[in-house]
């Protein structure tokens, strides 16, 4: 109920951290679920089923190694691997540094590569380094400098 009260009723656009949270709100007629994980080789099984179910089952990647196992790993049925870009900018979990060289590269890739098999959605960054945090201020620092991280990443 809260999910679909967060959504104005249209049950599309939310993130999960688990792919039993995605097979829930799924069953509950959510069709636009985003999983907030770069897709580990032993899930992608369960990712290409809800892929193939959903009209948009959204994962991350942050590698070229998770690029090239969705590229080998196709959707049936005309369907597509719909991906963002996981970014690292200092929580440390999960993700590419946007200051690698290697994370502009592999956006190009994605984004120039082979698109009706994996198209590049955009650009995901999560601040759970301010997790840790004391104080509103530097919950806020933290916003910025992510915010500032992404942006120029985007521009260049």
């Amino acid at each position: 109920e809260g999910a679909e009260l967060a959504t104005g009723g249209t049950r599309r656009g939310i993130v999960v951290s688990t792919l039993a949270e995605a097979r829930f709100f799924a069953a509950g007629g959510f069709d636009d679920i985003l999983y907030a994980f770069p897709v580990p080789r032993w899930r992608l099984a369960e990712c290409s089923e809800l892929a193939q179910r959903l009209q948009e089952f959204q994962v991350l990647l942050d590698s070229p190694q998770g690029l090239e196992l969705l590229l080998q790993n196709p959707l049936p049925g005309g369907k597509r691997w719909l991906v963002w870009l996981k970014l690292d900018c200092g929580n440390g979990r999960a993700g590419i540094r946007p200051t690698d060289p290697e994370a502009l590269a592999l956006a190009r890739t994605i984004a120039q590569g082979s698109p009706q098999l994996v198209t590049l959605v955009g650009v995901y960054a999560h601040c759970g380094n301010t997790y840790g945090c004391r104080d509103i201020p530097a919950i806020q620092a933290i916003a910025r400098d992510t915010t500032a991280a992404v942006l120029e990443f985007v521009t260049a």
